[in-house]
């Protein structure tokens, strides 16, 4: 299948290579060198969206920021020159799919772009899981409580999901980092935490139950 991406670097050399090893994978790749000429495109919203944090103008979190509100379900995965903890959590708490620390391997950008892809679009047999009182339709990607929708950022809905799928077993915070974040993650597993955090202030009514030392559980009668 052919994808189309926004690749958003200021780099100018670092921003026709990385274009370069992603054209090869059949994906159309559309560069921009500011956040101003990528923000103008938000409304034209690709199949995922590759962000570098410094940019000259408008920064990668502000752009995030807008990118999400327009289209919550869209993938993103942020480059940076920092390799801080701290902008790791951020950008993951802002929505986005996964994180790469300059220096890196053109190669491995492109390995995490097609598992994010195939993640996000690869067609499966779908259904409606119950989590009471709340409903998920695993093809529209929806979460519901009675008639209200649920606004998730993608991590949030695909935690949720694998709880859904998982009722009532203990779930270790390496499963569900493997599971959300792919084997390939090489961050510290704060960012489950993190994130159980973030679905729980947005799903309150759901039993996340903590099983310290381990992981969580979702407990469903």
């Amino acid at each position: 299948m052919t994808y189309r991406i926004y690749l958003v670097e200021d780099d100018k050399n670092l921003n026709l290579v990385l274009s370069s090893y992603l054209e090869k994978e059949g994906w159309h790749v559309q560069p921009f060198f500011n956040g101003e000429d990528a923000m103008k495109n938000i409304s034209n919203p690709p199949d995922l969206w590759i962000l570098d944090i410094m940019l000259p103008d408008i920064d990668g979190y502000q752009l995030i920021k807008e990118i999400k509100d327009a289209s919550p379900h869209i993938p993103v995965i942020f480059i940076s020159a920092r390799d801080a903890d701290i902008d790791r959590v951020l950008g993951l708490e802002l929505g986005s799919d996964d994180y790469l620390a300059k220096p890196f391997l053109p190669r491995e950008l492109v390995i995490r772009a097609r598992n994010l892809l195939e993640r996000f679009y690869h067609k499966k047999p779908y259904t409606i899981y119950n989590l009471p009182p709340y409903t998920i339709n695993e093809s529209s990607r929806i979460v519901k409580l009675e008639d209200e929708t649920i606004d998730l950022t993608s991590k949030e809905y695909e935690l949720l999901l694998y709880f859904a799928k998982n009722p009532n077993i203990a779930l270790s915070r390496e499963q569900i980092l493997n599971h959300i974040w792919g084997s390939d993650y090489f961050g510290s597993d704060r960012v489950v935490d993190d994130l159980v955090r973030r679905l729980r202030k947005k799903v309150p009514k759901l039993d996340i139950e903590t099983i310290y030392g381990y992981g969580y559980r979702v407990n469903k009668r």
